[in-house]
């Protein structure tokens, strides 16, 4: 399992944060999504990829920081 912390500055509600959680579970399905919108900080744990991860981001336009 892995975890992988990103600030995603374009990140501002809980419609993105779905989005978001949407977006790494379509690359691993039980993964996990926790976010503090205020800082714009996410973390993501799963059998993820992290290139994977910030490319599926940023072709949906949250571009990770």
């Amino acid at each position: 399992m892995t975890q992988i912390n990103l600030t995603i500055p374009d990140m501002h509600c809980n419609g993105c944060l779905r989005a978001i959680t949407r977006l790494a579970q379509k690359l691993d399905p039980q993964a996990q999504v926790s976010a503090d919108l205020p800082t714009r900080r996410a973390s993501f744990t799963g059998a993820l990829d992290e290139a994977a991860l910030r490319a599926a981001l940023a072709r949906a336009g949250y571009q990770p920081g």
